[in-house]
């Protein structure tokens, strides 16, 4: 897509975001057509990027909202979401949000805590209404991925452990404004091992033989999202393969009548629709490293300083021999990198360098740190 518009991406000011919508159209209706085959419900993480035209084709394709703020639930409304399809997460919410998200009647808040629960519940009152709840249970499972965004281990900051549930029920009865109608997971980002999810599995199925047997009926699970993309392998591996991943829940997840089940998904859906495509502004040549100065930097891609992430860097100018080039950017950071010994064609001043699957926690994590203007969006 990127070499069929170079003269349309030539023409922009760079940095600028680039979304390929053909393949963004493709990966919501692959990742719909499979969910469907087990009537599951998608949720999109609004966290992954919030453009509009974006979040237009999440809704064609039916998909709710994951929401982790206050504006993200105001977002998903303006753009035509429904209050019945918006799940509000995070472990901080703050007055100001549940109150937003009560007056919007949404479906359900996935609630973290005991002291969050009766902040919920006196809030509710006030404007008597019942917030519909899941319990966002830790489940103790390694997602095996950067510690980052690993968020299932007894030692993070989200979730119920274990222990506390006794308590946590013996609170529930005392609150008349707040309904139990689900338990929810979610144990990290990125994970592309699918061994993963079936022990998250197995997981939610002991949970849920233990609600049984304190005779509470949970209308639905959220599993949460996670899915990860191959960001080696942008080409190759353009959609995630939806089908191993719902078919794994399908074949390990131990439903009662009538439950249903939530996915809450982000980057799986986007990612590799966005590139950020940027310039060369200098080269620089060292004793054993070379540099290839760009003009974005983590002020428009702040994974790989934040969590040292991969994003595969292509020159779509240059067809010369293969030199390697620390990748950075112009931020007065010295992680201000997005690669070190990246092997490019000859690259030169003026060169347009792509930096792929951009799609998701790219723009929407953007910052005008150094005063910087805002990077431009261009969809093709």
């Amino acid at each position: 897509m990127l070499k069929e518009n170079l003269q349309e991406l030539h023409q922009q000011t760079t940095p600028f975001y680039v979304y390929d919508m053909n393949l963004l159209r493709q990966t919501l209706q692959t990742a719909k057509k499979e969910a469907d085959k087990y009537d599951y419900h998608v949720h999109y993480a609004f966290k992954a990027n919030v453009n509009a035209p974006i979040l237009s084709e999440v809704l064609k394709n039916g998909f709710g909202a994951d929401c982790v703020s206050g504006n993200e639930i105001k977002a998903a409304i303006e753009n035509g979401f429904s209050p019945e399809d918006v799940v509000f997460a995070g472990v901080g919410k703050s007055d100001a949000e549940i109150n937003f998200a009560l007056d919007q009647n949404i479906f359900c808040f996935n609630c973290e805590s005991s002291h969050e629960l009766e902040i919920l519940n006196e809030l509710a009152e006030k404007k008597n209404k019942t917030a519909r709840i899941a319990l966002r249970i830790n489940p103790n499972v390694n997602a095996n991925t950067h510690k980052y965004i690993t968020t299932g281990l007894e030692e993070n900051k989200f979730g119920i452990n274990s222990w506390e549930i006794d308590n946590v029920l013996e609170l529930l009865q005392t609150l008349k404004h707040i309904e139990l109608i689900g338990i929810h997971f979610h144990i990290g980002s990125q994970i592309t091992d699918l061994t993963v999810f079936k022990n998250l599995c197995t997981r939610v199925n002991e949970f849920q033989e233990w609600f049984t047997s304190h005779n509470i009926k949970l209308q639905h699970l959220n599993v949460g999202g996670g899915l990860g993309v191959d960001y080696y392998h942008p080409e190759e591996n353009a959609i995630p393969d939806f089908a191993a991943y719902f078919g794994l829940f399908n074949q390990f997840l131990e439903l009662r009548p009538g439950q249903q089940v939530h996915f809450e998904l982000g980057r799986s859906l986007v990612a590799q629709s966005g590139t950020l495509i940027s310039k060369v502004l200098y080269i620089k040549k060292g004793i054993t490293t070379n540099f290839a100065i760009l003009d974005a930097g983590m002020t428009e891609l702040i994974r790989p300083a934040l969590y040292q992430s991969y994003h595969k860097i292509e020159n779509l100018t240059s067809d010369k021999a293969a030199v390697k080039y620390d990748v950075v950017g112009p931020i007065c950071e010295s992680s201000d990198c997005f690669g070190k010994a990246v092997e490019l064609p000859e690259t030169n001043r003026g060169d347009l360098v792509a930096l792929r699957t951009a799609g998701a926690y790219g723009e929407v994590m953007a910052s005008n740190y150094n005063l910087r203007e805002k990077a431009k969006a261009l969809y093709i």
